[in-house]
């Protein structure tokens, strides 16, 4: 009974089916319905409706939901009528074009809400264009298009009241694959068997640590959002509490106690790395299952052998030490021994996730990160800011403005059939970055290929309109299920409804098939001519500002954790964001580089110093999070004197981007310092812990600063 009972639990808490039972009602209710009443002629605009609703869908709380179902609606109702009514005005329509293209870009400003809208409303208004003589009147096609969105809402609407964390949980759930992922690949790094540094193992930390930030940021968005409206369940306060835990286990897991390598040579002849590799890929075990745990509702179970492993590992340890008792082992048996009990700190964090003190209503609300506008002030500041040149967002309005512009005037003296796919196509491919729009070029193109190909004989094979019919929600579930993951597939798929949708009002495929793919390679043309010349946002010229942003998270860092030493270990707002800040300037360095690497004319130098600096930049933060998971410390004045000194040293360089003439003589001081500290007693181990991780970032921080300042240089 109970697997039955658990198998039933992952099919109702599965979020792929959810989904799919949403788009699949939503699709029938498009196709299904018009068929019944005898009006297939409505298909198409209830059908694309209902597309454009899914892809400008978000995910919220119930009230802003509706709010935003309202504002939805208000959007898609001016860009579909006014198409209608200035579609044959060719100049107002220009006009009209360019600029509610230009203002719909920049409504993005104001937050991830409205820039969703605002694709939604070009999206609309697209397909409005391409309906244009479905029918005689200019009302018939705009209503059934806001009906077809309208009813997508509302079963979206049903649903999340009918389970409305089920995405935070499903967020949450992610948060802790992912983490378990990292801890996967920190096992890794424990390696005795390594001869190449470690290149390989930190590039795939990295990478596992920047898919990590981005499910914290996915997952706090989500949670703070649902607390607003859910405040007084204790569940949701629960999510919040897991969401935290998470957060430390990460900086525990983040930390660098040594250097891999030295450790890898050290004992290279012994089973002591192995055992910690074990250990923390049992962790990951542990955060995979629950996972698994907030996904179904369930209660997490701790595996209680993890206390004889630990015990084992440290038996090892002792062991080793008990035959090694030269200097230079010593520190390293003290690294060990701190990574031993920071593993612990982690097994205790998970041990007792379900017990954790819960946050107090003050506390959450000094933790909430309201992002919604409160005046018309708001709103002009913030597009106030973005209207300039310098700005990213500025510049992909004008670059859009101007792509439907040429767009239009080509299918106005081309008459071209349907050739509002040329709006269309350049609308889903011309992205703000070259890298982003090359890439989507080709899978659009590969895309409508696989279409047609697939799409042609199928028309001939199912000629009835009911077959039709089910073939256009078939196809329309395989493209939302696709959309985000695989785009080439998706842009097939959304071609094979297109080609039954035309089928049904009598068109012929052969026809549709060809103006698809003329449309297609237009508007593909047209998109890479735009990111390539019309104010291109070459991400090279990017790395000065955020090397600069990285040094000043990882300064601010610091700060937060000397004020911690000083005043006391605390989880409080302030640090959180300091910390989160670091990792999501290092994540940000991260997806510049990569896409910098697809961009054309780039020197491969500063490609390879901008991994170099990645990697130097993560291993920065290991050793600031080092610093961080063990704030509960306490060290001697005299320590807590020179950490202060230190760490304004550090910061003033990490500034400056600049080694000062004393730095040799400060890292002998330091190196000195260390040596003077005896290895038998707690309090000293305390301070040998900060001290060494000092020493540590003092090693690293001349490359730091050398490959920064030379990235600088390089994109002037």
């Amino acid at each position: 009974m109970q697997p039955f009972i658990l198998t039933l639990r992952k099919v109702f808490y599965s979020s792929n089916l959810l989904f799919s039972i949403r788009i699949l009602i939503s699709l029938m209710g498009s196709t299904l319905v018009p068929w019944y009443f005898g009006r297939i002629d409505l298909v198409i605009p209830l059908t694309l409706g209902v597309v454009a609703a899914g892809l400008t869908e978000i995910d919220t709380r119930l009230l802003s939901r509706c709010i935003n179902i309202i504002f939805t609606l208000v959007c898609f109702a001016v860009a579909t009528f006014s198409v209608e009514l200035l579609f044959d005005y060719p100049p107002l329509f220009i006009v009209g074009l360019v600029s509610s293209t230009f203002i719909f870009i920049m409504l993005g400003a104001l937050g991830q809400r409205y820039g969703v809208v605002a694709f939604g409303s070009l999206l609309i208004a697209a397909y409005t264009m391409l309906g244009h003589n479905l029918y005689t009147d200019n009302y018939t096609l705009p209503y059934f298009l806001l009906v077809g969105t309208l009813w997508y809402n509302l079963v979206s609407l049903i649903e999340s009241i009918i389970q409305p964390i089920r995405t935070t949980q499903q967020a949450l759930s992610n948060c802790f694959i992912k983490l378990a992922q990292y801890l996967d690949a920190k096992a890794a790094m424990f390696d005795p068997d390594e001869t190449n540094g470690f290149n390989k193992q930190t590039l795939q930390l990295t990478d596992s640590n920047n898919q990590l930030i981005n499910a914290f940021n996915q997952t706090k968005r989500s949670l703070f959002n649902r607390l607003k409206s859910y405040r007084g369940q204790s569940y949701i306060r629960k999510l919040l509490s897991y969401y935290f835990v998470a957060q430390d286990i990460h900086e525990r897991a983040n930390s660098a106690h040594g250097d891999y390598q030295a450790l890898s040579q050290h004992f290279k002849h012994s089973d002591i790395l192995f055992r910690f590799a074990r250990i923390i890929n049992l962790q990951a075990q542990a955060c995979t299952k629950l996972a698994l745990s907030i996904k179904l509702n369930q209660t997490y179970q701790h595996d209680p052998l993890f206390t004889r492993y630990f015990s084992y590992l440290e038996e090892a340890i002792n062991q080793y030490q008990g035959n090694n008792n030269d200097k230079a082992t010593v520190l390293l048996i003290k690294s060990l021994r701190n990574l031993h009990q920071n593993l612990l700190a982690i097994d205790l964090l998970l041990a007792n996730i379900d017990t954790e003190q819960h946050l107090s209503q003050q506390q959450e609300n000094n933790q909430l990160v309201d992002d919604e506008l409160t005046s018309f002030y708001d709103i002009f500041a913030k597009i106030k800011k973005n209207l300039t040149v310098k700005s990213s967002l500025f510049r992909h309005a004008i670059r859009m403005s101007l792509v439907f512009l040429v767009g239009y005037t080509i299918i106005h003296f081309s008459a071209l059939a349907h050739g509002y796919w040329i709006i269309l196509t350049s609308l889903f491919v011309c992205q703000p970055n070259y890298s982003t729009t090359k890439h989507r070029l080709s899978l659009r193109v590969i895309g409508t290929i696989l279409g047609i190909i697939v799409g042609l004989p199928l028309t001939y094979l199912f000629p009835s309109v009911l077959a039709q019919l089910v073939l256009i929600i078939i196809t329309g579930w395989l493209f939302f299920l696709f959309k985000n993951s695989q785009y080439a597939y998706a842009t097939a798929f959304i071609t094979l409804l297109v080609f039954f949708s035309f089928s049904l009002i009598g068109e012929s495929s052969v026809e549709v098939a060809i103006s698809r793919i003329i449309a297609t390679l237009i508007g593909c043309f047209i998109a890479w001519f735009a990111v390539s010349f019309i104010w291109p946002d070459w991400k090279f010229r990017n790395i000065p500002k955020l090397v600069d942003r990285a040094c000043h998270d990882d300064s601010h860092y610091l700060a937060a954790i000397g004020q911690q030493y000083l005043s006391g270990k605390s989880n409080d707002p302030q640090y959180r964001l300091a910390r989160r800040a670091a990792h999501d300037s290092n994540a940000d360095l991260s997806s510049l580089i990569s896409l910098m690497t697809k961009e054309p004319h780039v020197n491969p130098n500063l490609i390879n110093q901008g991994f170099r600096l990645l990697t130097l930049n993560h291993t920065l933060i290991s050793y600031l999070s080092t610093l961080g998971a063990h704030r509960d410390k306490i060290i001697t004045n005299h320590t807590l004197e020179l950490f202060d000194d230190l760490s304004v040293y550090i910061i003033n360089i990490l500034s400056d981007k600049k080694i000062t003439a004393d730095y040799s003589s400060i890292k002998k001081s330091v190196t000195d310092y260390i040596e003077t500290l005896p290895t038998n007693n707690e309090q000293a181990n305390n301070d040998l812990l900060v001290m060494q991780q000092l020493a540590l970032i003092l090693e690293i921080l001349p490359e730091v600063i050398s490959l920064a300042s030379e990235l600088d240089n390089k994109t002037d």
